[in-house]
């Protein structure tokens, strides 16, 4: 009788309160084995799991134990990583799906590349065209002061020196800009193209991880840039 009492009393303490309508029962387990209940929940057991019955006494629902501040701060954290995973899982597929849409194969891709470079091509020609009109004007502009070897250039002269190599750099500089667009453009394809080949083949969107970002191009362009620069020193000389 002494072991059956307190299930006793709890089935009593049940019964009872299946006479209130609309009730919630709690009951809970202590750590030292004691079974309480309460129409709230029970302080002596939010360390452990406590459970919300009906009225009949059949458990609606359970609480889990509470958590520590530490507890809590580290399960908020898990889930915020969670709900940013899941977010870039679905921003992986859509950008997958919206490439599939776009190119439905390689030739597709291939002929959005070479769009994409027309501009830089054209422009790089025209800028070439431009320094060789330079060098030629540079020539004459030698040879007239030949007349002045071992004197002073006369101030129009030397102002024409200056304006040739000014616009000549400016040249060089703005050539070196569009190669390294070039770069850049074909890097950004070359990676979309091995992320297609992999979609075209089977793989699901969003299943090849985050694509490629602005950070990583950068990075490859970098790379790329650094490898095919001259070695230090080697760079042609410049002036008169």
């Amino acid at each position: 009788m002494r072991r059956l009492l307190p299930c006793i009393l709890w089935l009593t303490w049940v019964g009872v309160q299946a006479q209130v309508p609309g009730a919630k029962i709690y009951s809970c387990v202590t750590a030292d084995g004691r079974r309480l209940t309460s129409d709230r929940p029970i302080p002596e057991c939010k360390g452990t799991e406590q459970f919300v019955h009906r009225n009949d006494g059949s458990v609606r629902a359970k609480l889990p134990p509470a958590q520590s501040p530490e507890e809590r701060a580290a399960e908020e954290l898990r889930q915020r990583e969670q709900a940013a995973q899941r977010a870039a899982l679905a921003d992986a597929a859509r950008h997958d799906r919206n490439l599939l849409t776009r190119f439905r194969n390689r030739a597709q891709h291939d002929l959005a590349r070479s769009a994409a470079l027309d501009d830089l091509v054209k422009a790089t020609e025209v800028s070439v065209k431009r320094l060789s009109d330079l060098a030629k004007e540079r020539k004459g502009l030698d040879e007239e002061a030949e007349f002045y070897k071992g004197k002073t250039l006369p101030a129009k002269l030397k102002q024409q020196f200056d304006v040739n190599e000014a616009t000549t750099e400016a040249q060089r500089h703005f050539i070196a800009q569009q190669n390294a667009e070039k770069v850049r453009v074909n890097i950004r394809y070359d990676m979309e193209l091995a992320r297609l080949k992999k979609l075209w083949a089977g793989a699901a969107p969003g299943s090849l991880g985050p694509p490629p970002n602005a950070r990583d191009v950068e990075a490859a362009v970098n790379a790329a840039l650094a490898a095919s620069a001259p070695p230090a020193g080697s760079a042609p000389a410049s002036g008169r």
